[in-house]
């Protein structure tokens, strides 16, 4: 019956912009966490009903049926992805170890497990240990030691370390921030902690440093923040209600319409 097939497709509706409210919440709960990427959604329409094909012969005259008739079954989430955009680099003084990003790249994170995971989150720290870390208490690579007895750290443009030491007139040199960069960033798994791992769908890291041809540079003393626009995740989350409440109404009128011809074949 066609107000059976008409609460299939509305309940299919109604699961999508679910879906996309999540999302939406998830940016929006997001929206003060330094480097995180928003997520967009994207909606794919369903398989078709084909009851005449097109370019078909009409059985009435032999004349070639220009459109044909289809029914579509409604739509679904085709697929998620992360938003890379630049984010607002805010200025933090007095946080040597805060670094923002300008442009493309990421930290490299060395995980628990071994692997690597890539950052653009830049609120880094020392561990007791005096290696560069993020905070959670991983390291970023190359793992970089910053001496106890150093008076001041300054880090350049190109990611390199220098340490002033007491008692020492020239800054020491402790290594450089090594980058990353791919060429499908939104093809990268979220793992939580602003960290993500490379997929098939990524590419394989292209490893470098800042200021190297296609990566950005490090701004010591910022960070850079969520690039949520709260304002758009508003106005999308106004939108995908409404859609939803459409679907609802459709459902509603699908239901109604069955029960009246219940009733009239009783």
């Amino acid at each position: 019956m066609m107000s059976l097939r008409a609460l299939n497709i509305a309940a299919t509706g109604m699961v999508a912009n679910e879906r996309k409210i999540d999302n939406i919440s998830h940016n929006v709960a997001n929206s003060e966490t330094k480097g995180y990427k928003r997520s967009d959604v994207i909606f794919n329409d369903l398989l078709y009903q084909t009851e005449t094909r097109m370019g078909s012969l009409s059985a009435a005259d032999g004349s070639i049926i220009p459109t044909g008739i289809q029914f579509g079954l409604g739509t679904a989430v085709g697929a998620t992805y992360k938003v890379f955009s630049q984010g607002e680099l805010i200025p933090t003084p007095n946080t040597p170890l805060n670094l923002a990003l300008d442009g493309n790249g990421f930290f490299l994170v060395n995980l628990p497990d071994g692997n690597t995971g890539y950052t653009r989150a830049g609120e880094l720290m020392r561990s007791p240990d005096g290696v560069i870390v993020n905070p959670l208490g991983y390291e970023i690579s190359p793992g970089i030691t910053i001496p106890q007895d150093a008076l001041n750290v300054t880090i350049t443009r190109d990611g390199r370390v220098q340490a002033t030491i007491a008692g020492q007139p020239d800054p020491q040199d402790l290594g450089q921030l090594d980058l990353a960069i791919f060429q499908n960033p939104s093809g990268l798994e979220a793992i939580g902690d602003s960290i993500y791992k490379e997929t098939t769908a990524s590419g394989a890291p292209i490893l470098g440093f800042a200021l190297d041809e296609g990566f950005g540079s490090i701004k010591q003393h910022f960070v850079e923040s969520s690039n949520v626009n709260s304002i758009t995740e508003i106005m999308n989350l106004i939108k995908a209600q409404r859609n939803y409440e459409m679907n609802s109404k459709v459902m509603q009128t699908a239901e109604q319409m069955a029960k009246e011809a219940i009733d009239s074949k009783s």
